[in-house]
């Protein structure tokens, strides 16, 4: 589900589950357990990538539609966990975006410290509009906090997915590298952040964010609750089914 590559002084996080490395409850948990041991017991920072032409396609839309309230009411709280786990991580953390990076996808990449994309790496959005969901808080400061101000509003209500070069004029990623130079150059840049003093880091990190978790802190309770009930409406899910039937060619 999850491959660790461990080195002396990165930690090498690849995504490994199933054909698109989708979001479920399985792979939200298991990131947030990873992200918990390591943050207890490792000093290193972490390098996170997929494997193949997926990065991560985001939630897992056929399980939703497939096992209906019950389990998107045991996937959501997790997914926000995840986010949260990511975004607050104490170690440079740094995205490797290997290919398509979609939806909940994009926001796991957003909560990294950093992020370096192949120049083919596939589609790099958030289409969670076009789906019919609205945003959890926490995904949305990750956003609100990576994305340019002047490109936030095109990136959510349009929906749109984009290329690499788009992706780095909207703010999405931060740097591109050749196919066979990615890793190397993710592991350069986070190797550059942890010989900055850890205290400092650390400090400079939380002060970046106080912003954003001071949103998320006054507005998750109540908006979430919102999100969560849109989540669940069967209008919603018709509309998973749809996008679903768009996308892919079939509706569960």
């Amino acid at each position: 589900m999850i491959e660790r590559e461990d080195s002396d002084d990165v930690v090498v996080l690849r995504l490994a589950h199933g054909k698109a490395n989708a979001l479920d409850y399985e792979l939200c948990k298991t990131l947030v357990e990873t992200f918990d041991q390591l943050e207890a017991h490792d000093d290193r920072p972490v390098v996170i990538t997929g494997r193949d032409r997926i990065f991560s396609a985001g939630v897992d839309l056929f399980r939703i539609v497939n096992e209906g309230e019950r389990y998107l009411n045991k996937l959501f709280p997790i997914l926000l966990d995840t986010f949260a786990r990511l975004f607050d991580f104490q170690r440079p953390l740094v995205a490797a975006i290997n290919g398509h990076a979609i939806a909940g996808g994009c926001v796991i990449a957003c909560a990294c410290d950093y992020r370096v994309a192949t120049k083919n790496s596939g589609r790099i959005g958030v289409p969670e509009l076009l789906v019919g969901v609205p945003f959890p808080t926490i995904a949305m400061e990750i956003l609100r906090f990576s994305i340019s101000n002047a490109h936030l509003q095109q990136a959510v209500y349009t929906g749109g997915t984009f290329d690499t070069e788009d992706a780095m004029r909207l703010g999405f990623i931060d740097e591109i590298a050749d196919d066979k130079e990615l890793l190397d150059l993710a592991l350069h840049r986070a190797r550059h952040f942890a010989s900055i003093p850890k205290r400092s880091y650390t400090l400079s990190k939380r002060q970046l964010h106080e912003p954003a978790n001071s949103r998320i802190a006054a507005l998750a309770s109540e908006n979430d609750e919102a999100v969560r009930a849109v989540w669940m409406d069967p209008k919603t899910l018709d509309n998973m089914r749809d996008y679903l039937q768009r996308t892919f060619g079939r509706k569960h």
